[in-house]
């Protein structure tokens, strides 16, 4: 990843980070995270935020106390955050269609290019795969 370039982060990766039964994926998740901190770089959809508060709270093994995750989300509310609106919602089901990816995943991949994202952090969707001048990459993939 570029120093400079954005970088968006897809909702596996923010659980995994605060998901301490998560192994080295917790591990490799909180460093990619504290480097995007320390860079300037994050990017996130308020679908990101919304799919995280649900999963942190209702399908973590311990889950993630409401004020805590209110906190986290404040926080990365302060990186570059990409609303999503009925336009985002049509350009994800177009995509949707031509790349033949879910629509969850097409949502995530249209923010990611709306925030002008080289780099899209996701375990969902094939690590290389490129959307315009988007490229997936997989942090937990081996050499990741």
């Amino acid at each position: 990843m570029s120093q400079s370039a954005r970088v968006f982060v897809d909702t596996n990766i923010l659980v995994y980070a605060h998901d301490p039964d998560g192994g080295d994926r917790h591990r490799i998740a909180k460093e990619v995270l504290q480097e995007l901190w320390h860079d300037g770089t994050g990017a996130v959809s308020t679908q990101v935020l919304q799919e995280f508060y649900n999963v942190v709270r209702r399908k973590m093994k311990v889950p993630m106390d409401r004020v805590q995750a209110r906190q986290v989300i404040a926080a990365l509310s302060e990186w570059h955050v990409v609303e999503t609106t009925p336009l985002l919602i049509v350009s994800a089901t177009k995509l949707e269609e031509e790349h033949t990816i879910n629509f969850w995943d097409a949502l995530i991949v249209e923010a990611a290019l709306l925030s002008g994202a080289e780099t899209l952090l996701s375990e969902d969707l094939q690590d290389g795969r490129k959307f315009v001048n988007l490229k997936v990459h997989n942090p937990f993939r081996p050499g990741g």
